[in-house]
């Protein structure tokens, strides 16, 4: 139990850069989790993503199939809730930078 603990923690996960992620929701589409809070994912988010906060991402139930991208402000968050993800089985794509890095578009919304 201990050795696979350690090997998530020293596993090194997966980036890519918002450039990268731009051309990729202009010609794929991908499962992106925006992990922001509430009001941030409002003031602006990717119109790809899906909102679902760090402090819930543990009960996340998407399909396990695909690399699922995630997103926050600065990458931090996003890096987090990629150790999460990871340890339930899920391959896992942080985006390097997050939202104050995306240069693309960007939708709002309200709950």
């Amino acid at each position: 139990m201990l050795k696979q603990l350690l090997a998530l923690f020293a596993a090194k996960q997966e980036t890519i850069s918002t450039q990268e992620l731009q051309a990729l929701v202009k010609t794929k589409q991908i499962q992106l989790l925006d992990v922001r809070s509430k009001t941030e994912y409002q003031a602006g988010h990717i119109k790809q993503a899906r909102h679902f906060p760090l402090n819930q991402i543990e009960t996340y139930k998407g399909p396990k199939g695909n690399p699922l991208y995630l997103i926050c402000q600065s990458g931090m968050r996003s890096q987090k809730a990629s150790r999460i993800l990871t340890k339930l089985g899920y391959q896992t794509i942080n985006v390097k930078g997050g939202m104050a890095a995306w240069t693309g578009p960007v939708s709002q919304a309200k709950f």
